[in-house]
């Protein structure tokens, strides 16, 4: 039971962990990168469909992606799915291939940046404290049932916590790494 519960907990804070390194790729950081467009769904006939299963993302040049859709007549509504993101990006097109040239980044857009990484590195902080509360939850169910004795109930609560502070160290890391790549000019 103390196995299933610590392995329970560690899978769920992985999965916490790799979503927050897939939400940390969208944000731009002022070189050209496929992985801005992961998040951006086109509505393609009435379906919202990633642009990457739509067309093909190539970068040519640092500051430039280019997308070339296999359906032309969708090229307009990746163009709209792209300027309705809240990237700040302007697609050009001309009829068959579409040009997203990647800014540079201002000194305010990069502090915005950085603000918006550490309030997403929060929230996936508050979903692995909030699987250790659950964790020790049971523990303590466990515990209250007589299934688990009180060392071994407190031995559990002192992993859980390792833990809880190994992945939120894991998020700092990823978060110093962001911030900067985002303040690097």
């Amino acid at each position: 039971m103390i196995d299933d519960i610590l392995k329970s907990i560690r899978e769920k804070m992985e999965k916490t962990t790799i979503h927050f390194r897939s939400e940390l790729k969208s944000i731009r950081t002022g070189r050209a990168s496929i992985s801005l467009f992961d998040n951006i769904k086109v509505d393609y006939y009435g379906t919202p469909t990633p642009i990457n299963q739509l067309s093909t993302l190539h970068t040519p040049d640092p500051h430039t992606v280019t997308i070339q859709p296999w359906d032309p007549s969708s090229v307009k509504m990746i163009e709209k799915a792209i300027l309705g993101s809240n990237l700040g990006l302007n697609p050009t097109n001309d009829g068959k291939i579409i040009r997203v040239t990647i800014p540079p980044l201002t000194e305010e857009r990069r502090t915005e940046l950085t603000k918006i990484v550490k309030k997403m590195a929060e929230d996936a902080k508050i979903a692995i404290r909030n699987e250790r509360r659950l964790g020790l939850d049971n523990i303590r169910k466990g515990e209250k049932e007589g299934e688990i004795s009180e060392d071994i109930a407190k031995k559990t609560s002192d992993d859980i916590q390792q833990l809880t502070d190994e992945f939120v160290k894991k998020i700092d890391e990823l978060v110093e790494q962001k911030i900067n790549e985002i303040m690097e000019i």
